[in-house]
């Protein structure tokens, strides 16, 4: 160090402090104003895109909150569907039994109707049998009891005796 202050020269000192000058001059016109200009056209685009993002991470959780909104719409409309199938699934049930129970009753008063028909039918039959036989019964008997004269007088007088009691 010595050494570069005794070989200190004020004339190229001069020059190289001029040069320096000049060398700060030519940046600052020429480098210094588009470097500055580019960092700070950096910064701001920066800037912007940190307000993107945030404008971005707004708007998501906006849409975050709409389809969550809209999903418990869809639920709840979907609940109320699943519940108006049930009551209809039920009432169709309700009317089917209804309709069933009341084909049901029909088809036993019309069974009851015939079984009624035909039990009069049956009786008639049979009263007609009956009184078919206990005319032949009787036929059989007066035949038996009027072949003989004396058996028809007593015959007759019993029975004015009884018309007679009557």
């Amino acid at each position: 160090m010595d050494k570069l202050i005794n070989q200190f020269e004020f004339g190229l000192f001069f020059w190289q402090v001029l040069i320096f000058v000049g060398l700060i001059l030519l940046l600052r016109k020429f480098a210094w104003k588009p470097i500055l200009d580019a960092v700070n056209d950096r910064e701001e685009g920066i800037k912007n895109a940190l307000l993107a993002a945030e404008n971005a991470k707004k708007d998501m959780l906006n849409l975050k909150s709409d389809n969550e909104k809209l999903l418990a719409e869809a639920r709840a409309e979907r609940d109320l569907m699943m519940k108006e199938a049930r009551e209809i699934k039920e009432k169709m049930i309700a009317d089917a039994k209804s309709e069933a129970q009341a084909q049901g009753e029909k088809m036993i008063e019309s069974a009851k109707a015939s079984i009624e028909s035909e039990k009069n039918a049956a009786m008639a039959e049979l009263k007609n049998q009956v009184s078919s036989l206990s005319l032949e019964i009787a036929e059989t008997l007066l035949k038996g009891e009027l072949s003989n004269k004396e058996a028809q007088t007593k015959l007759v007088e019993k029975m004015l005796g009884d018309a007679k009691l009557n």
